[in-house]
């Protein structure tokens, strides 16, 4: 456990602090610099990068397109990867002759996720880890200065001292450093796997298009006996297929079920900073890829409403899992994510009445500082717009340019 080497650094610090003496209170203060932010961080940053690898979708703890890989399987199986030797000694381990895996086809399903849930577990604690050591050495430079205020005298050798202390303040920059890069390798980590789930939901990989008269999937209305395994992203929409777009949750909400089963394991055992973090990195992903899904679609006006609603259903989805009351508006949110503030720009600007509107729909977002759209960026989205002719487009917005 990461607790066990915070404790000796302490100790011999308040224990140099005893004896009065500057110079060997310095010097102490000085190896405990040393020991949290050379040493332990090398060592927390590494098991974190372990833990990332560890937790690629599909190959290693967390089910990618194929459910868990034979990696995953056979980690869970030793002893929920008991010393975190890695996904590629699983995997040598599970083609070691079939045995390891004979015997996982032995467990029973409930055996065999209570194991991989403490893999995940095991996991996330090595994130979690950085976040605990940068707030556990916070609070002792904390204590520290605290008892040398309490002990020493005021003059130039405290005052050496007291910098000596401060170097802690580094080591919690550095820790909080160390956390933020090991979320963002996460996040690289599972983005191809979210990737797969955004083409599957928007119909480019996986799937065959929908006819119109079953838009969004639905056999009840459609009057199909089967199930439809994907639904092709459109907002091309006449009356009839908004009608029954408003009827369904839509490519957007069977996206957001598959994401939420792939982040929901995480979510549970990581500390909520850490998981908001890894949740607007994935949005990051998703909102890109739905941009360059949405840049290959025609909007009718209605198509413009449909895609406001799946662009709301969307924030509204991150809203409703992320912890910090601070990312709960929609104007936080955007900050925090700024692939999802493209994604709700381009949605307010598909859905002006009329092109006279959008120069002031511009200016207005701008002087808000919400706005990052381009002109050119501008004149092809509003090219999508079925109802808006290209010629009109350009020459507004030239004169905008000009």
């Amino acid at each position: 456990p990461v607790e066990q080497p915070l404790p000796p650094p302490r100790r011999s610090t308040l224990r140099a602090f005893a004896t009065g003496h500057t110079g060997t209170a310095s010097a102490a203060a000085n190896v405990c610099v040393d020991v949290l932010g050379r040493v332990l961080l090398e060592v927390l940053a590494r098991r974190a990068e372990l833990g990332a690898s560890l937790l690629r979708p599909g190959e290693g703890l967390l089910a990618g397109q194929s459910g868990l890989g034979h990696a995953a399987l056979s980690f869970a199986k030793s002893t929920a990867g008991k010393g975190f030797r890695g996904v590629q000694g699983a995997a040598a381990r599970a083609g070691a002759g079939g045995k390891v895996l004979g015997e996982i086809n032995d467990e029973t399903e409930e055996q065999m996720r209570m194991r991989t849930s403490i893999g995940v577990a095991r996991a996330a604690a090595n994130f979690n880890d950085l976040e605990v050591v940068a707030e556990y050495t916070k609070r002792l430079e904390g204590n520290f200065l605290k008892e040398i205020d309490a002990g020493y005298p005021r003059g130039h050798d405290t005052e050496q001292l007291r910098m000596c202390i401060k170097g802690l303040g580094g080591v919690v920059e550095s820790f909080s450093n160390a956390s933020e890069r090991a979320i963002e390798r996460l996040v690289s980590t599972m983005l191809p796997r979210v990737r797969q789930i955004v083409n599957e939901a928007v119909g480019n990989e996986g799937g065959s298009a929908i006819p119109a008269a079953s838009f969004m999937g639905s056999p009840v209305l459609s009057g199909a006996t089967s199930t439809v395994s994907s639904t092709r992203l459109d907002y091309d929409l006449d009356d009839r297929a908004f009608e029954l777009a408003q009827l369904s949750e839509g490519y957007v909400g069977r996206m957001c079920s598959s994401l939420d089963e792939l982040i929901e394991p995480l979510g549970a055992h990581f500390l909520p900073k850490l998981s908001d973090a890894l949740l607007i990195g994935i949005l990051g992903g998703v909102s890109t890829r739905l941009e360059a899904a949405i840049r290959k679609s025609k909007f009718t006006p209605l198509g413009a409403i449909s895609l406001d609603s799946d662009v709301r259903y969307l924030m509204n989805f991150a809203k409703d899992r992320l912890d910090s009351p601070e990312l709960k508006s929609n104007v936080t949110l955007c900050k925090a994510c700024l692939p999802l503030a493209r994604l709700n720009q381009i949605s307010l600007l598909l859905n002006v009445d009329d092109l006279e509107d959008v120069l002031d729909l511009i200016s207005v977002s701008k002087r808000k500082g919400n706005w990052d759209l381009k002109l050119d960026d501008a004149k092809t989205l509003l090219s999508l717009r079925v109802d808006f002719e290209g010629s009109k487009v350009n020459d507004l917005l030239q004169m905008d340019d000009e």
